[in-house]
């Protein structure tokens, strides 16, 4: 009888130290839209590592690529009410909830990349983070996206006149839409995994998108023309619900800060990486790369800039970041 007991018992034992040891661990979890082949998907797989090792196993981030979970907004939204505690999303997405950020989808803004990472990792990033807090949003990092550029089906867009009548794909965006519209095309707000779809059916003639982007999504075997106009360098936002973050001691903060710093840090060597072997890989499958006078786009926006003017949000964040001086000087 003591025999048949001892393993039931022992059972019993390794059952509730298991869910004890569990119950020490915090899990978050986070969603977002990209591939597992991303840069930003790697970066995240190894925030995560740096994330248990740093806490000694106490925390633990559990992700979900590829739209599992929901779309951008849709994700920014159970971060808002609690249900999902991080995300990715483009900062084109999230000016819908943090009015602020649009102006870093202002096309032409940075002078080139480095100008980029400069605001970014300044103080004018770290205002931008911030600004979504009340809204429930605390944003962590900006991952490296790149530069977006239309491509398109029918024929290249090789000056801003060739996107008179071609329909393009925008983000939930305000500031892509005016774009487009100021560039002369026909803007048209679809998400990113309805794209491919859009694109086969004629929905749309084209989209706009950095090349990592443009290559892992495929849409290069319907789009020929990849115009590397470079319009926009708009970051994606890492950010955590201010209901997952409170939940958090300080030191469990600052153990999840420093890990995306480094996982920021990482992607962008990727980032680099990425962007190169997709402008080759679209090349071989057919794909013209044309290289347009970017002044001429330029130009074109110039009214984008006039209507914020009387902004009195915007406009101090467009010459702050106009001004900002290389961080070796």
């Amino acid at each position: 009888m003591k025999n048949t007991m001892v393993f039931p018992l022992l059972s019993l034992f390794i059952f509730i130290m298991g869910c004890s040891t569990h119950s020490d661990v915090k899990i978050l979890r986070l969603g977002h839209g990209l591939d597992v082949s991303h840069s930003v998907h790697k970066a995240m797989v190894k925030m995560g590592e740096d994330l248990f090792e740093r806490s000694g196993g106490r925390l633990k981030l559990e992700i979900y690529p590829s739209q599992q979970l929901g779309t951008e907004r849709e994700c920014l939204e159970l971060l808002q009410i609690g249900s999902l505690d991080m995300t990715k999303v483009s900062v084109g997405v999230l000016e819908n909830f943090a009015p602020k950020t649009k102006v870093l989808g202002l096309p032409f803004l940075f002078r080139d990349r480095q100008h980029s990472f400069d605001v970014l990792d300044g103080p004018i990033g770290e205002a931008l983070l911030n600004e979504g807090e009340k809204y429930w949003l605390k944003g962590l990092g900006f991952y490296d996206a790149g530069s977006r550029s239309f491509y398109t089906m029918k024929k290249p867009i090789l000056k801003p006149s060739d996107l008179k009548g071609q329909k393009i794909r925008v983000m939930e965006s305000a500031t892509a839409v005016n774009m487009v519209k100021a560039l002369g095309g026909s803007p048209t707000p679809i998400s990113w995994g309805e794209l491919y779809t859009s694109l086969q059916q004629g929905v749309v003639d084209g989209a706009e998108n950095n090349p990592p982007s443009f290559y892992l999504s495929r849409h290069y075997e319907i789009c020929k023309y990849y115009s590397l106009d470079e319009h926009t360098v708009l970051p994606d936002a890492l950010l955590i619900g201010t209901y997952a973050w409170n939940k958090l001691t300080e030191q469990e903060q600052a153990w999840l800060k420093e890990s995306v710093k480094e996982s920021v840090k990482y992607q962008r060597i990727l980032w680099a990486e990425a962007e190169a072997e997709a402008l080759r890989e679209v090349e071989k499958a057919g794909v013209q790369i044309i290289r347009p006078e970017k002044k001429a786009f330029a130009d074109k926006v110039e009214e984008i800039y006039e209507s914020y003017k009387d902004d009195t949000d915007i406009y101090p964040l467009i010459k702050q970041i106009q001004d900002t001086k290389p961080t070796n000087q």
